[in-house]
């Protein structure tokens, strides 16, 4: 008996021993090729032969809440009348049905398919805020799911593009501005502050003409910068961004009422530049290079003449010009 026969011989008794029953019924049709159905149902229930009349299919499942029924009916649509007029509706129910069905990322990314394919769509505004929305949930620390179905992991790198896709399908919309400011948002959550402060100041270049969004842009794009200089040790640009921009702020928007914390802000960093001049000009000085330290020392004094550290760098820029002959 040869190998093949021994193995026919083998799979019909597994057949025999172990019958089963598959979960679905395989149907085929010529149009969609195979397609499975639960035990019981046959297509005549929901296929039908006009895009019309499939798409009133997926609108009545949604409104009785059978969002899988829907879902089959609006992708059958899309699939089999693909350049009809019922192809964007269809497009949108199958993002309706995702949300539905608690699954925000294959909603979103099936809303921008509606929006890439068929701009003109009639409710194009309310299809970019359910993005918006969908963005802001995920913002919010709702997290995207493994394989499409186990809630996992946050990534706020998808959360800023999903709302760079908003701002770019409607760079102008009434959404467009926070969703913006979202992407910015994102980038401070990952500790990403140089991304989040170019986030901001777009936003305030971007829409100058809304007072509000620029100078809440603006300011925030002050604080991203501040938070950066406070994990830069001896950056003196990075503290010095921050300052130009909370004097851009102060001066663009006198009246604002965080005028007064822009200002603290900003005498914080110019104490913290001068403690990275004096911590730099003590490094000179320490290796004997004079010249060096004296000008670090100087700008200590500069940057903040009325704090304790400049009162010692006056001490110091004396004892130095003493060692190197200056008077």
């Amino acid at each position: 008996m040869n190998c093949w026969s021994v193995r026919i011989i083998l799979l019909l008794i597994c057949l025999a021993v172990f019958p089963f029953r598959s979960p679905a019924e395989l149907i085929f049709n010529k149009n969609e090729g195979w397609t499975y159905e639960t035990p019981g149902s046959t297509s005549a229930k929901w296929q039908r032969d006009r895009a019309k009349d499939q798409l009133e299919v997926a609108q009545t499942a949604l409104d009785h809440n059978d969002s899988s029924l829907a879902l089959k009916a609006a992708r059958r649509t899309v699939k089999v009348w693909p350049l009809s007029d019922y192809a964007p509706q269809a497009q949108y129910l199958i993002g309706r049905c995702y949300e539905a069905k608690k699954s925000d990322e294959k909603a979103f990314n099936a809303y921008q398919a509606v929006l890439e394919k068929y701009p003109k769509i009639a409710n194009y505004q309310e299809i970019s805020k359910r993005q918006f929305d969908i963005a802001s949930r995920f913002l919010g620390g709702q997290r995207f799911k493994l394989f499409g179905y186990i809630p996992f992991f946050s990534s706020m790198d998808k959360t800023a593009d999903m709302f760079a896709k908003v701002v770019k399908n409607g760079p102008y919309s009434e959404i467009a501005p926070q969703a913006q400011m979202n992407i910015g948002a994102a980038r401070e959550i990952q500790s990403e502050y140089q991304l989040a402060v170019k986030a901001y100041e777009l936003a305030a270049d971007r829409y100058n003409d809304r007072k509000a969004i620029a100078s809440e842009a603006l300011y925030k794009a002050g604080l991203a910068s501040n938070k950066e200089a406070k994990t830069a040790d001896y950056d003196q640009s990075v503290a010095g961004a921050a300052i130009s921009t909370f004097t851009d702020f102060m001066a663009l928007f006198p009246g604002d009422p965080r005028t007064a914390e822009a200002q603290r802000l900003i005498a914080s960093l110019r104490a913290e530049q001068a403690r990275g001049s004096f911590h730099i000009a003590q490094f000179y000085e320490k290796n004997k290079r004079w010249n060096g330290a004296l000008i670090y020392y100087n700008d200590v004094r500069n940057k903040d003449p009325e704090s304790q550290l400049a009162a010692t760098a006056r001490e110091r820029i004396d004892l130095l010009k003493q060692r190197v002959g200056q008077n």
